[in-house]
């Protein structure tokens, strides 16, 4: 039994059941009629539990159609992701998919500048953007550009449940957060610079440098068909290539592992990007 009390919108009311627990309940019309009533389960097509209050202003403009799309291609994002989401993913989801809607219809697009680092850094997230993009072109008739399967893959990243972490994560994170910090500090030390740890050039640095360190950890060796440019830009950069032959002495000490050739090469790409962009 279900025991709406209060009105969201025509098609979605707040209700509690048997137990007492707070639920969202949508179906056509729910909305209509005089409330507190009970209501006919056969007219409930969804519930939602645990969303917070706060969303319901949000619930309350959203479009219902792409609530229910958003609902639909979450129930298989689920079985996809190795961690919970928060109850309110739904919501924030639907809402983001409604406004890329407008936007395409506007003509406006949006550019994400870390496409590539999202798409390497989270596989499966992304993996899961690129599907929802692809079912939202074939439901709606709208073509949403490529990128914004990067826009979905970060609202599933910022949707995840504070209380499931995977084994040992934070103790991870530590780890690259701690090497991050000592190799900007090699460049410092050998550039005798300051990085400036607030801009858009540090987040980009750091974001690849993150990349390096999954890889690393993992066991994963980065792929590239570029190695020949490995020397040559050794001979170009001369003072990154001794920068960088710093830093693979301080990961082989701190983590045992000895850098690639390849890796070698994406730092020296990374690390003379963010000492051109510091104007050294």
């Amino acid at each position: 039994m279900l025991k709406a009390f209060h009105k969201i919108n025509n098609n979605a009311v707040i209700c509690r059941d048997e137990t007492g627990r707070e639920l969202v309940a949508m179906g056509k019309g729910l909305g209509y009629e005089r409330l507190p009533r009970v209501l006919s389960l056969d007219d409930v097509e969804r519930t939602f539990y645990g969303i917070d209050p706060k969303y319901y202003q949000v619930l309350q403009d959203l479009p219902t159609d792409m609530l229910d799309f958003s609902a639909r291609v979450l129930d298989i994002a689920r079985n996809e992701l190795p961690y919970e989401l928060r109850a309110h993913v739904v919501l924030t989801l639907a809402d983001h998919l409604a406004f890329a809607r407008e936007r395409v219809l506007k003509n406006i697009r949006v550019h994400m500048p870390l496409a590539y680092d999202v798409e390497q850094l989270y596989p499966t997230e992304y993996k899961i953007g690129q599907y929802i993009v692809r079912r939202f072109q074939k439901e709606f008739h709208i073509g949403l550009p490529p990128e914004e399967a990067v826009a979905v893959a970060m609202n599933l990243l910022n949707g995840r449940a504070a209380d499931q972490p995977e084994p040992d994560e934070a103790e991870e994170a530590k780890l690259r957060e701690e090497m991050l910090e000592d190799i900007t500090a090699i460049v410092e030390n050998h550039f005798r610079c300051i990085v400036n740890r607030s801009g858009f050039n540090y987040s980009r640095y750091a974001t690849h440098l993150q990349y390096l360190f999954v890889r690393i950890r993992t066991g994963q060796a980065i792929q590239s068909e570029n190695l020949a440019m490995y020397h040559t830009l050794r001979e170009e950069y001369p003072d990154v290539a001794a920068c960088v032959a710093k830093i693979a002495d301080h990961i082989q000490q701190e983590w045992g592992c000895t850098l690639t050739e390849e890796e070698q090469l994406y730092l020296i790409l990374h690390v003379n990007r963010i000492c051109i962009k510091e104007g050294l």
